[in-house]
């Protein structure tokens, strides 16, 4: 089975082995991802202007290029994620956004939120399920006790991004549990870790960091995970790695034991 994949900026750039993990551990599980090519940067903040079309235009090229080739789009970044689903979301629903796109991009067929946007995690879940994920470990990691942290973007609006329940998730937890380790819930797990305000506010920022992860080691988590670049980043940097914190599809690899094959590559 294959997917279009719209990396994004972070895993091209400073983070490309998160992007490589993602990709090794999608050929173990039996599907590929089919990066788009020539794709553009999201943005990385969905534009909240009524008549704002122009910074929603390169969702538009990469949704509609999936719609080309007759498949779902994946997304391994919870921002990008975020952006894509929300403005797919205007060109189905909202007319004038609609309308307006279409006009400057001059498809030959109008673009009208045709394409199914997921997350690399929905994949694992909806697609793959998480039961024969667990039967294609081999490297099951057995007493990690890793708290799940999800942050702002895979979230909210959960009406629209229907990816979870906003208030009570589930699925990084499930994810845990399939790959042998043991999830840690913790009060702090959805909420925002100041990733947006980390260079004009870095106090702030770092108060809220250090919440999350003071949380979660008060609740005995040895780790914790994201699937967002922004959050790792944020986290690693305001906390002095208290606790190590690593994304999914890194643990993803190492359980599936195709992790020491990209390192060496």
């Amino acid at each position: 089975m294959k997917y279009s994949y719209y990396p994004g900026c972070t895993l091209k750039n400073k983070a490309k082995d998160l992007d490589a993990y993602a990709r090794a551990s999608a050929r173990a599980l039996g599907f590929e991802l089919e990066e788009i090519e020539n794709w553009q940067c999201c943005g990385g903040v969905y534009p909240l202007g009524s008549d704002e079309i122009a910074s929603k235009l390169s969702s538009v090229r990469a949704l509609n290029e999936a719609k080309e080739k007759g498949q779902d789009l994946v997304t391994l970044c919870s921002a990008c994620h975020h952006v894509i689903k929300r403005v797919n979301d205007d060109m189905k629903n909202v007319e004038d956004i609609r309308t307006k796109a279409n006009n400057y991009m001059q498809l030959d067929e109008p673009y009208a939120g045709e394409t199914k946007v997921l997350h690399f995690l929905e994949v694992l879940r909806d697609e793959i399920g998480f039961d024969k994920l667990k039967e294609k470990v081999v490297n099951p990691l057995t007493g990690k006790k890793i708290g799940a942290y999800y942050g702002c973007l895979l979230l909210r609006p959960g009406k629209i991004l229907e990816f979870d329940n906003p208030e009570n998730p589930k699925i990084l937890e499930d994810f845990i549990r399939a790959i042998g380790a043991e999830p840690v819930i913790y009060p702090y797990r959805n909420e925002c870790c100041g990733g947006y305000i980390s260079l004009k506010e870095k106090d702030m920022a770092k108060n809220m960091c250090n919440n999350i992860v003071d949380s979660a080691d008060g609740f005995g988590a040895e780790m914790l995970i994201t699937a967002c670049p922004l959050c790792m980043y944020n986290l690693k940097k305001s906390t002095d790695e208290k606790l190590p914190v690593k994304y999914f599809t890194e643990l993803l690899a190492e359980a599936l034991g195709v992790k020491e094959e990209v390192d060496k590559a």
